[in-house]
């Protein structure tokens, strides 16, 4: 109620990232504050609930409801986001060096489909700022993953470079990693996610984790990679197939599309990343064909326009392990993790299901 009658009104009056770089420096602040994060527990939690924990990668998570990349790109506010009835979060994208992004205005609300439009270009105050921020953290309730890409100004047939450097400076601050590639706001990023560029990126990638996992003596963290939602049916599982063989962990399906599908806002034909209710049913037709490419063998992460209980449960059935949010909080509140979480619960008693884990792909 706080959020649908206060917050969003004031927030959605001002300029899309004037309003998101408000609301990060609030919860900057506001984790700073003693007592402030218990606030937010108190407000936001989730239930917790041992259906909805899972293990996965040797990594607990407390409900399969995650924050997207893209909201806090620096972890900045990676504290306070921890608190707000996450199972986990994902921060980033961040790049080696720090780099501005594109020219703005960049971001776009279109209201009328509950949707996003963003072509930020990984703005971020590079990879030893991230590090500096998560450092500063303490214990964490939840797990935090990185997700690395590459400067705008360097190459693809250097780009394996720009991620072995981002994994090594943040190794010790990652529970795990993510491979972004599939972002369309970085000119020929998303060629990456094919043939021997593909698979000379994930061996560069995992030659990088295996090499700071020895140094430390330690069994090598979880390397995901995230997809775009644009490819053929082909291309898919091309990519797919060469993701299986690399060692990567997991797949996180799905990345911003190009398409514009049925849009009614005057935004609609803004250029970048369209995420919100109009992405969903392209991403979760992408998870159930990933999951049948791979038969299951590695955990699939969902996103995109998931809003609801009942999004995230057709993700899940779909193949779907964990899913994140992401314009969903931004339309609806911080609220909508513990609803989402107490549908889910719902709906696995409805069809007979003890644990989450039984329900992944069953539509699949």
């Amino acid at each position: 109620m706080l959020y649908e009658k206060i917050a969003k009104p004031l927030l959605f009056k001002m300029d899309p990232e004037k309003a998101h770089h408000l609301t990060i420096d609030g919860l900057k602040r506001a984790q700073r504050i003693p007592g402030l994060l218990a606030m937010l527990r108190a407000s936001y939690e989730s239930p917790a609930a041992p259906e909805l924990r899972q293990t996965i990668w040797n990594i607990t998570f407390p409900n399969p409801i995650g924050l997207a990349a893209g909201l806090d790109k620096n972890g900045e506010a990676a504290g306070a986001f921890s608190h707000m009835g996450f199972g986990f979060i994902e921060v980033g994208t961040v790049t080696p060096r720090p780099q501005p992004g594109n020219e703005q205005p960049r971001l776009f609300r279109l209201p009328e489909d509950e949707a996003l439009i963003n072509r930020m270009g990984f703005n971020n105050h590079g990879a030893e700022a991230m590090l500096s921020n998560l450092m500063s953290l303490g214990k964490r309730p939840i797990p935090i993953a990185v997700n690395i890409g590459k400067n705008k100004t360097t190459p693809n047939d250097e780009a394996v470079q720009d991620y072995r450097t981002c994994m090594r400076i943040l190794y010790d601050v990652g529970d795990y990693f993510v491979v972004n590639i599939s972002s369309p706001n970085t000119p020929n990023l998303r060629n990456l996610q094919h043939g021997d560029d593909l698979s000379v990126l994930l061996s560069g990638v995992i030659a990088e984790r295996d090499q700071q996992a020895a140094e430390r003596k330690a069994a090598p963290k979880p390397v995901l990679v995230k997809i775009a939602p644009d490819m053929s049916e082909e291309e898919l599982a091309g990519c797919v197939q060469i993701i299986m063989s690399s060692g990567i962990s997991g797949i996180i399906a799905t990345n911003t599309t190009i398409t514009r599908p049925n849009l009614r806002s005057k935004h609609r034909e803004e250029t970048g990343g369209l995420s919100g209710r109009p992405l969903n049913r392209l991403s979760v037709g992408v998870v159930r064909q990933v999951y049948r490419l791979t038969e299951g063998r590695i955990p699939i992460v969902a996103s995109g326009g998931v809003f609801t209980g009942d999004d995230a449960y057709e993700m899940i059935r779909a193949g779907a392990n964990l899913v994140e949010i992401y314009t969903g909080m931004i339309y609806q509140g911080p609220g909508v993790n513990r609803s989402i979480n107490r549908r889910l619960l719902e709906r696995l008693h409805q069809d007979g299901y003890e644990h989450i884990s039984q329900a992944v792909g069953a539509d699949a």
